[in-house]
């Protein structure tokens, strides 16, 4: 069986892209939740990890003795091991489409990523206004996000990115937590998309899950000093 290596499920983003992408199609796997309790190299999270993996980063990916990491590579490879899942769209241009607006997601939205670090379980709409005042970045990332979410919308008739469920909605999953989280203004189709995803049961697992750690780490919460 698949084994996946994920950090905290109330802040690890990428370690959630990942693990919906496999629980929401039906795959199998064994989790092992690694804690962050920090990230310098003498840390338990650090040298339990990089035995796992050169980068040090969650998530990984186990197969037997094969190793796989970086969100984008677990995809493709998941992809190609259960084909039947079509976890990509079928359409050739669609796919394409579906992987740039991934590997979009993996290299951007630096701004609303790095001002709004995902937190499932925090209701933080007061410091998500302002931000929203303060941060054009997070601004335009957001008009960004609204475009592209509302072209693949009106393009493939919804109700996600390219229909039915696949890699992308997994994808961009933690972002409509963050949206959520921060109560970062998007129109009603976009609200809606939004909800819809959090409604997945593959998403709302994991939600409920990350409600359920109680596990306060003050280094993840830039806008609370307790929970």
């Amino acid at each position: 069986m698949l084994k996946l290596i994920i950090g905290n499920k109330n802040y690890s983003s990428w370690s959630m892209r990942a693990w919906v992408l496999l629980k929401q199609a039906g795959i199998p796997f064994e989790e092992v939740v690694v804690r962050f309790d920090a990230f310098d190299a003498d840390s338990s999270f650090k040298k339990t990890v990089g035995t796992l993996t050169p980068t040090g980063k969650v998530p990984v990916l186990l197969d037997g003795d094969l190793h796989v990491w970086d969100t984008l590579a677990i995809a493709e490879y998941v992809a190609e091991k259960f084909p039947k899942k079509k976890l990509w769209p079928i359409d050739q241009t669609a796919r394409a489409r579906a992987r740039s607006v991934c590997a979009e997601m993996h290299a951007g939205f630096t701004g609303l990523r790095s001002q709004c670090p995902m937190n499932i379980e925090a209701s933080l709409a007061d410091a998500g206004a302002l931000i929203w005042r303060d941060q054009v970045a997070v601004r335009n990332d957001v008009a960004r996000l609204v475009a592209m979410w509302q072209e693949l919308l009106n393009s493939h008739g919804g109700p996600l990115l390219f229909g039915s469920f696949t890699v992308a909605d997994a994808y961009f999953a933690p972002l409509c937590t963050r949206l959520k989280t921060y109560a970062l203004p998007v129109p009603p189709a976009i609200a809606a998309y939004v909800e819809k995803v959090c409604a997945l049961p593959g998403v709302k697992i994991w939600i409920d899950d990350a409600r359920e750690e109680h596990d306060f780490l003050a280094f993840e919460e830039p806008y609370r000093l307790h929970r």
